[in-house]
């Protein structure tokens, strides 16, 4: 299943955006089994999964609401999925980076959105 062009722009943007605040990117679109993480990013030494969502309209709650609580379980499960390559355990969060369009504006970022 391959990304929209506005979903593949947006999580341009957004790494983009998120490289401006200090983030080292270390990977984009890492699927496995239980899903997909748009970004993994490096923040000091914390790793970073990023979710990215791109919304034109608040309809049905925006960009925020489209990520369910399923959602959310999904994306744990992938990160220890990724986290089972490493060596070592680093520090980790979620971050959720929203989109009300495809412009440097209208982005809002989310630390620590979520996790266990």
């Amino acid at each position: 299943m391959s990304k929209s062009n506005a979903g593949a722009q947006a999580e341009l943007l957004a790494a983009d955006y998120l490289q401006r605040r200090g983030l080292l990117p270390v990977e984009t679109n890492y699927r496995c089994r239980f899903g997909e993480i748009d970004l993994i990013c490096r923040d000091r030494d914390t790793l970073v999964f990023v979710e990215v969502r791109l919304r034109g309209t608040e309809a049905f709650g925006g960009a925020g609401a489209s990520i369910t609580a399923r959602k959310q379980h999904r994306l744990v499960l992938a990160a220890r999925h990724y986290l089972q390559k490493l060596r070592t355990l680093p520090a980790c969060r979620f971050d959720v980076v929203l989109l009300r369009s495809l412009r440097d504006n209208d982005i809002e970022w989310i630390r620590n959105a979520f996790g266990e």
